[in-house]
């Protein structure tokens, strides 16, 4: 992975207003991307997720907006707007927006 971000000048931003909402569709924005980590905005539409898979990675979930149903190794977890939730390396993981549903995740690659 390469360093692709620029050191941009500080800024206020509301981290719900950076990324929008597409019918039927995830969106998704990355903030930071570096050979450590990377920091990602994602909108999913009512009913849209991500199937199940793994990283060799430690993350976390922090929630923007909405609700969603998280499965970590089969165990599942609804998680709301102003929660976190880490995802261990190595396990498998997915998820799927019960309301239309907005998170910051935090990849921490080091």
């Amino acid at each position: 992975m390469t360093d692709n971000t620029q050191s941009a000048a500080p800024t206020v931003e509301t981290l719900s207003e950076m990324i929008e909402y597409q019918e039927g569709a995830v969106v998704s924005r990355t903030l930071i991307k570096k050979n450590t980590g990377t920091l990602t905005l994602f909108a999913f539409d009512k009913g849209e997720g991500l199937s199940e898979h793994t990283s060799p990675y430690e993350a976390l979930v922090h929630v923007i907006d909405g609700t969603a149903m998280v499965t970590i190794s089969g165990k599942e977890y609804t998680v709301k707007a102003g929660e976190v939730l880490t995802l261990p390396a190595e396990e498998p993981h997915g998820l799927k927006a019960e309301q239309r549903f907005k998170m910051l995740l935090t990849m921490v690659r080091a």
